[in-house]
């Protein structure tokens, strides 16, 4: 398989401190995250994220990761163990062109044989997914500007 990751990247009108602002309020992604929902923990390293995750066509589902990496102003990372042979990164990132014009990312790394074959099974839900979470983010950040 020659790519594990899917992730979308969008220009946005806003500054790294209003996108972080949004991201960091972790109850408030159900104003703008379509797809990982009524999230809960805390964003620390080790940090325990839980959410409701309901990607178009795949049944709903409780996840729970850890942080793995955060920079504030820049990006979120944390993984999610789902199994043998199952695991998963989730990214935000935030890249500052310049004040007020940022470039936003969302992506999933699927990790391990079973991760790779759930991808492979869902690219184009968890695709069009992606690009929800950005859009949606893109679209708060934004609104808040204007």
């Amino acid at each position: 398989m020659e790519d594990t990751r899917i992730d979308k990247r969008a220009g946005v009108k806003a500054t790294s401190d209003r996108l972080w602002e949004l991201i960091s309020d972790l109850p408030s992604w159900n104003h703008w995250n379509p797809i990982d929902t009524d999230v809960e923990g805390a964003i620390a390293y080790g940090g325990q994220l839980a959410m409701t995750e309901a990607y178009p066509g795949i049944p709903e589902r409780r996840a729970l990761g850890r942080v793995a990496e955060w920079q504030p102003y820049s990006r979120l990372v944390w993984t999610e163990k789902r199994g043998f042979l199952f695991a998963t990164v989730r990214y935000i990132g935030i890249e500052e062109l310049d004040k007020g014009s940022c470039i936003v990312t969302s992506g999933i790394r699927f990790v391990g044989l079973r991760g790779e074959l759930h991808l492979d099974k869902h690219r184009a839900s968890i695709r069009s997914a992606q690009e929800a979470i950005v859009e949606g983010l893109k679209a708060a950040a934004e609104r808040q500007v204007a």
